[in-house]
Order: C-alpha cells, then structure tokens, then sequence
C-alpha cells in the first residue's frame, strides 16, 4: 500500500500546485496530516504562534487522479484514522461571537489529551469516546483557491462528524486529476465544532479513491452504510440548511426515483441534520436509507 507522507504545509486548495501523488481509480493509500495547529502545541505549556504559522488546517496534496474530468466525481472512501503521536489537542482562546455573553478575558486554554485503549483522557475524571473524522477534505476548484478556513462546493473545512472511517466522502472535480487534499484530523469533535478547535491530531488516514464518470453533482455528499447526507455552506446556515435539504430532495429524485415533493415531505418527518463549525455555516442534512426504497 502507497503511503503519502508529510510535506511542505499546504494552506490553500490550490490547481496550481504540482501533484505530490498520481493514484489510479479504486487505488488505496495512506495519507499522513500535521494537525490544524500546524503542530505547534504538544504540551499543555506550548501556545499556538500565529506570528510564526498564522494558517490552520494543512493540506496534505494534491493527489492526482488518472481519468478525473471536470463535471466528474471523486468518491473518497474513508477506511481508517490513526493518530500519529497518541495523542490530541485543543485550545480555547478564540471564543469569537460568544463573547457577547461570556467576555473577552478568556484563558489561553491548551489542553493536550492522551489517546489509548480507544479513549481520549480529557481528565482525570472524564474519558471522551474516539470517534476520529477529517475535518478538511476536497478538490480543487477551477476559479480561485480557497483556503482550509472556510467550506465550499468543493468541499474544504467541512467539520462535520460524518466525515469518519466508513462513510465515502463524494466531491465535484472541476479540474484534470480532480486534485484531492486532505488533514485536519479530530480524535473527535461535538457537533458545531464550538472552540474552532477540535481535538486535533497528526495522523495517518487510509483511503480509497474511486472515479465517478458525470453526472456533475452540486456539492459533496457523504454516503455511509445507513444513511445519505447532502452538504451546504455559508452564512446564515438556516439558508445552508434549506439549500442541504433541496438537494438532498434532487439527488433522491435523481438516482432513488423519488418525486421531489413526496420526498420533500418525507424528509419533514425522518431527516436529520449535522453541523459542521458553526461559525461558517457548514450544514448536512441526511435520510436514513431505508426509506429511500420507498419512492414516491
């Protein structure tokens, strides 16, 4: 199995860049992230420097995709995350929009936490499930290059849980190759992503990339064993949430056969939604596939 590891720290989702990996369709390799903090805090006395590193979230790419053509799509099939050093880490210094309510004279906040036996050791008191997820994850778009702070319809800083070992990630490809990065790696992150900061690792993630010949999709999308998800962003997210849930409704018209307005109200009643840092608007909204079946 190919492993891609580290590089240099790639802070953009960027065309221009020169492939650090050519992989075939259905080709499985190992992928190796710094964590968002660019590796800056490994003990509770380190501090994030944004002086020295003032980006967060590198990239590990792009990954090449031989037979990628735009209006194609990469499905990204998530297999495993293991963190690099057994261990994570998270910061609370940017309380941002909470200040209103909480104030500004926050604690620096660096909380380095151990990884062992399938747990995260928050506390002495306190053992947090290891539930590992991508935070950053997409293609290049043809116009522009985005950075690894906000989400798109290429993808990005999604920050949505359902980006986890067993689900398959699907994206866009807007360029030759498609041009896959990834990293940002969580030991495990709450819904909204609160502080910014997830419990954020360096880690090694396998993957396998799979080729979709067209029809050209919106946005990404997450498939999982039981259930289908499809992603919005932007700001306000109640818009994200009602562009999610609308194509949500189209991809089930599209290939389960459903009519849009019986799936419209459907997803009334038995739809759930994910949201990713809540301060960009990241929203998913997904149907356990049972009822896809249904028709309409």
């Amino acid at each position: 199995m190919r492993h891609l590891p580290i590089g240099s720290l790639v802070y953009e989702f960027s065309r221009h860049l020169e492939p650090r990996a050519r992989v075939g369709p259905g080709e499985t390799l190992v992928v190796a992230s710094e964590d968002a903090l660019s590796g800056q805090i490994r003990t509770d006395a380190d501090r994030r420097d944004k002086a020295a590193v003032p980006y967060s979230n590198p990239l590990n790419g792009p990954i090449f995709v031989e037979g990628a053509e735009p209006g194609d799509a990469l499905a990204v099939t998530i297999r495993e995350i293991r963190p690099s050093i057994g261990q994570c880490a998270t910061r609370t210094a940017d309380p941002r929009q909470l200040c209103e309510w909480l104030g500004t004279e926050v604690p620096h906040g660096t909380h380095v936490c151990a990884i062992k036996d399938g747990l995260i050791h928050w506390s002495d008191a306190i053992a947090i499930p290891y539930a590992p997820m991508l935070g950053c994850i997409g293609t290049a778009p043809d116009w522009g290059a985005p950075t690894t702070a906000p989400a798109g319809n290429h993808g990005g800083n999604l920050d949505l849980i359902e980006v986890c070992p067993g689900n398959t990630v699907v994206l866009p490809v807007f360029v030759p190759g498609g041009l896959l990065y990834l990293g940002d790696a969580h030991a495990a992150m709450g819904h909204g992503e609160l502080s910014a900061t997830g419990l954020e690792m360096p880690a090694e993630s396998t993957i396998t990339v799979d080729l979709r010949k067209g029809p050209k999709i919106p946005g990404p999308r997450v498939e999982g064993p039981g259930e289908i998800m499809a992603v919005a962003t932007g700001c306000p997210a109640e818009r994200s949430m009602a562009e999610a849930f609308a194509r949500l409704i189209l991809w089930m018209e599209a290939e389960f056969g459903w009519d849009r307005w019986r799936a419209y109200d459907l997803l009334t009643h038995v739809a759930r939604i994910s949201v990713g840092y809540y301060g960009i608007g990241t929203v998913g909204v997904k149907v356990d596939r049972r009822y896809l079946g249904g028709g309409g």
